[in-house]
């Protein structure tokens, strides 16, 4: 794994990143969806558990050091001056239940999409409380 930045700041950073990859994996199982009956179609994700692991390393590497820092994999990669990119990837099990039981698939990208919901909004509020907190001080 490659290390392509440090951030001495706090967690703000990576609770922005955490936003960023929750809205584009919205927008691409919004697409899965939308593409429900269109011959062909392969759905596509993104990796949500490297995204999740690296996330957990950035925090560890935080509580220890009081830094952040970000790795690189294939499909996710970070840089200076926040940039941060995520490479969805083919999602073959969910083309698989698109093609036998498409009314199974769009059950299952539905409860992607909650879920993904459900890590935008405590990411949200985790921003709204730093700020909150930040305010007070």
């Amino acid at each position: 794994m490659k290390m392509t930045t440090t951030i001495k700041d706090n967690v703000s950073e990576l609770l922005d990143k955490i936003l960023d990859f929750t809205e584009q994996r919205r927008r691409i199982l919004t697409q899965n969806i939308t593409n429900v009956n269109t011959p062909g179609y392969m759905p596509q994700d993104l990796d949500v558990e490297g995204f999740a692991g690296l996330m957990a390393q950035a925090v560890a590497e935080h509580i220890r050091h009081d830094r952040l820092v970000l790795y690189d994999t294939e499909s996710i990669q970070f840089g200076p001056d926040g940039y941060f990119i995520t490479r969805p990837a083919a999602d073959t099990q969910a083309k698989k239940l698109l093609k036998t039981d498409p009314k199974a698939y769009l059950e299952n990208q539905v409860n992607k999409l909650a879920e993904n919901l459900v890590n935008n909004k405590v990411t949200q509020q985790l921003i709204q409380r730093k700020r909150q907190k930040e305010l007070q001080r």
